[in-house]
This record gives structure tokens, C-alpha cells and sequence, in this order.
């Protein structure tokens, strides 16, 4: 089946539960129909290389800098806070510009402030520029949103959503793991030259995608963005995205810190590879599709996925950074089982209307969550230590739980 401007989305996707085969990854690239869909998967791995990079390096900036763990988690918070606001304005913009041509502004405007923080001399400034960037990446991941759920039909929409979220997914880890390779041999700034010379290969694979056909023109109205809410389901969907990312973010951005509580051999190399774990995403995000229809539903998809957040952050108590290892490849697993399911339920609700607004309101709920989840859980770690930070991560896991369960009563 092929969605509009020719671009289909039939054919599996990395993995397919099918009765045929399983494809490869190397089968599937080689098929001419997704010469389009190679710049959308690179570009996203990009996005979320830039948006995490640092992370991983928040020991190193907090002693070059001087400044406290709090502050140094302040480079992803400054991050988060207009990725929470911005898609709400780029949802606008996505329904009368074509998400392509956004892509061909943001990407170089990305490499260049990428070049900027690797010559940054003081932390205020590396904050300033972690902001800008905030406001380019949202532009980013709304328009590839877009872009993918426009060429998708209703029975492809959620395997589309599994191929970007398996693209994040690989983002996140490949940013985090390069980043600490890299400035544990060369130093912390060489991360970001490189990334920056990435981007801008990146931009060059974008002059293949065609900007004609990408979305139907509309023109957008102030009230496009209440009537979305007011559909019934969306509303808890955003809770439980926004609770499930806030979790996400939160043990992610503190997880340096508390390795090296334990270990004084947590260096930047093997703290980025601590998050081997976003490798089960893959996994998980691939499968979706299949896990829905097994279990008979995406909202029971949600709160099973919840559930099994729970239980690792239960898990994530122990001392032993070996069992960490182990529990934060369960804990990807589950997390982004939830984000590709939700990501694909949305898009299905809308259907082909306020698609941008759509995809602008669930980037926004997910890092408005991740704003406040890279910052606020810090406080309570600070002050009643690691077991306290994750107790408080469990309750707002329940809290995501009874959420999703208000969307089964308005979508199922």
C-alpha cells in the first residue's frame, strides 16, 4: 500500500513479524522505495545525537566548569523546556509549510551551533547555546513526524511511528556512546566538532527529499489546537507520555552521577556505554506493531509497558553496576515499547486532520515531561539519595498507569 507522494510504508521495517521472512536491515535498505526514507532516519538519529551528547560528559563539564550537578543537569533541562513549548508553534507552521523545508533550515543552523559549543569558553554560554538548540531541534522532530505520518496510510501509520522511534532510539544511544568514546581519547570538545560535521552531512541528504506533496495546506485556526485536546483520548495519552518521559529523563541524566558514586572508574567512555540499554528500545519499538495486536490493543500495550517501567525502577535500587547494566536494557525496553505505541495511537486518532498539531502537542507533553524530569527528581536524589529519587519516579509511573486507563475508557 502506498501513502501519497508515492512513498510507501508496506514493506517491513527492519523487522517484521510476518508470515513470509524477517527481513534485514540490509534488504530493506536495498529496496529503491526507501531511498526517501534513508534521509529521515539519519536525520533523526542526528537530532537526538545532539540533543543527548552532552549527557554523558555532565561529570567532566561540572569539574571544567566548576560548577554544581545540579547546574551541569541544567545543559539538558535548558534543552528540554522550549522542546516543550516550540512544537506547539512548529504544529502551526507544519500545517501550511513543508516540513522539508523546515528540515533544510534547522539541520545547518543545528552543525553551526554545534560548532559554537564546542569553542565555548564559559557555562553560561554553553547554556545559552543548549537553548538555542532547544528551539531547533523540536523543529526538527515535529517535521519528521509530519513527514512520516503524511505518507502514511491508517495501517501503516504505526509501523511508520516504529521506524522513527527506532531512529531516536539509536540517536539517543549513538549520541551518548560516541560522545563519551570520543572525549575520553580526545577531549570533550572534539564530540561536538564531529557532530557537527555529521549534521552537515546530514543536510546533504535532505536535497533528495521533495518538498512537493508533503502535507495537505491548511490554513491553521487558534482553536485547532483545543479541539485536538478535546478529542476524547488524546488528553490522557499526552499525560502518559508526558509522566513516561519525565521518568526517562530523570535516570538518564542522573545516571553519570550516581556511577560515579560507585565506581571511581566511571570515566566518560564507560559511562556512555551504560547506555548500551537504548539497544532493547530497537527492539522493542520494532515490535510494537506485533505486541498490539498479541495482546489486543495499543492502551493495553501502554499500561503493560508502564507496569514493567515500575518494576526496573524497582530493580535500579541495587549498588552493583553490573545489575544496573542489565536492568537499563529492561528499562529501554519498556519505556519505548509506551513512546512507539502512544507516538502510533495518536497519529491513528487524528486520522488526516491537525496532523502537525497532532505530532506538535506529543513532542511537546513528551519533553515538557523530560524538562521537568532532567532537573526537579535531582532535589529530591540531593536530599534523600538514590532510592528516594527513584521511589518518587515509581509514583509518577502509577500516575502515568491511571492515565492511560482514562484513554482506554474514551478509545476502547
Amino acid at each position: 500500500m502506498t501513502g501519497r507522494a508515492g512513498f510507501s510504508l508496506y514493506t517491513p521495517p527492519l523487522f517484521c513479524y510476518s508470515n513470509r521472512s524477517l527481513y534485514s536491515f540490509g534488504e530493506i535498505m536495498a529496496l529503491k522505495k526507501y531511498s526517501t526514507l534513508l534521509p529521515v532516519i539519519f536525520t533523526t538519529i542526528l537530532a537526538l545525537s545532539a540533543l543527548y551528547a552532552p549527557q554523558p560528559l555532565l561529570p567532566v563539564l561540572s569539574r571544567e566548569f566548576a560548577v554544581s550537578r545540579e547546574a551541569a543537569a541544567a545543559l539538558t533541562t535548558v534543552t528540554f523546556i522550549p522542546l516543550a513549548l516550540a512544537p506547539l508553534f512548529y504544529g502551526y507552521l507544519l500545517e501550511t509549510i513543508s516540513p522539508v523545508r523546515v528540515l533544510k533550515i534547522a539541520i545547518p543552523l543545528l552543525a553551526v551551533s554545534e560548532l559554537f559549543f564546542a569553542a565555548a569558553s564559559s557555562f553560561p554560554l554553553l547554556l545559552a547555546i543548549r537553548l538555542g538548540q532547544g528551539l531547533l531541534v523540536p523543529a526538527i522532530l515535529t517535521s519528521l513526524m509530519t513527514y512520516l505520518s503524511s505518507r502514511s496510510s491508517a495501517d501503516t501509520i504505526q509501523r511508520a511511528m516504529a521506524i522513527y522511534i527506532a531512529s531516536t532510539i539509536f540517536g539517543g544511544f549513538i549520541g551518548r556512546a560516541i560522545s563519551g568514546f570520543i572525549a575520553n581519547y580526545f577531549g570533550w570538545r572534539f564530540s561536538f566538532l564531529v557532530l557537527a560535521v555529521s549534521l552537515a552531512a546530514g543536510f546533504l541528504l535532505l536535497l533528495r527529499m521533495s518538498e512537493a506533496g508533503d502535507i495537505k495546506v491548511t490554513k491553521p485556526r487558534p482553536r485547532a489546537l483545543l479541539e485536538v485536546l478535546r478529542q476524547p483520548g488524546f488528553l490522557p495519552v499526552y499525560l502518559s507520555v508526558f509522566c513516561l518521559f519525565l521518568i526517562f529523563a530523570a535516570v538518564m541524566n542522573f545516571l553519570p552521577f550516581r556511577l560515579t558514586e560507585l565506581s571511581e572508574q566511571a570515566n566518560e567512555l564507560r559511562i556512555g556505554l551504560m547506555y548500551s540499554g537504548y539497544m532493547m528500545g530497537i527492539v522493542t519499538s520494532l515490535g510494537a506493531p506485533w505486541f498490539v495486536a498479541r495482546v489486543g490493543g495499543q492502551v493495553k500495550t501502554i499500561r503493560i509497558g508502564l507496569l514493567a517501567l515500575a518494576l526496573t525502577l524497582i530493580g535500579l535500587v541495587g549498588e552493583q553496576i553490573w545489575l544496573l547494566f542489565v536492568m537499563l536494557f529492561l528499562f529501554c525496553g519498556a519505556m519505548f515499547l509506551v513512546h512507539s505505541t502512544a507516538s502510533g495511537l495518536v497519529n491513528q486518532m487524528a486520522g488526516s486532520s491537525h496532523r502537525g498539531l497532532t505530532n506538535g502537542l506529543y513532542v511537546a507533553f513528551y519533553y515538557a515531561g523530560g524538562s521537568v524530569g532532567s532537573f526537579a527528581p535531582g532535589i529530591v536524589y540531593r536530599h534523600y539519595g538514590w532510592s528516594g529519587f527513584l521511589f518518587l519516579l515509581v509514583l509518577i509511573c502509577v500516575l502515568g498507569y491511571a492515565c492511560a486507563g482514562r484513554s482506554r475508557t474514551a478509545h476502547q
